[in-house]
């Protein structure tokens, strides 16, 4: 996995900080699906290339919702439908140091 900190590959993939992270993946036919965890506990994702975002109030909850939300995406064109999918965890921690 090549990494690279440019707008050239996604258009989103905002972190902490406003420090944007992207990823070149060699296998065009994956999806990345950036997952956060909300204050109420539960997940959400939101892939970085189409317009597909799900949630889940667990971790395998959210990983049957991703599966579900991709086949459905691509219900008309089976052809581009993914042979893999990358849920790719945020964790966002605020520390006190006092």
């Amino acid at each position: 996995m090549k990494r690279m900190d440019s707008l050239a590959m996604f258009t989103k993939g905002t972190v902490a900080a406003n420090h944007m992270i992207f990823y070149v993946f060699p296998d065009m036919n994956e999806l990345v699906f950036e997952v956060t965890q909300e204050a109420d506990g539960g997940f959400c994702a939101e892939c970085l290339t189409d317009s597909i975002v799900t949630e889940g109030n667990t971790w395998e909850e959210l990983r049957k919702n991703v599966q579900e939300v991709v086949r459905a995406f691509y219900f008309d064109q089976p052809e581009k439908l993914p042979s893999r999918i990358r849920l790719h965890f945020m964790r966002d921690e605020v520390l006190a140091c006092a």
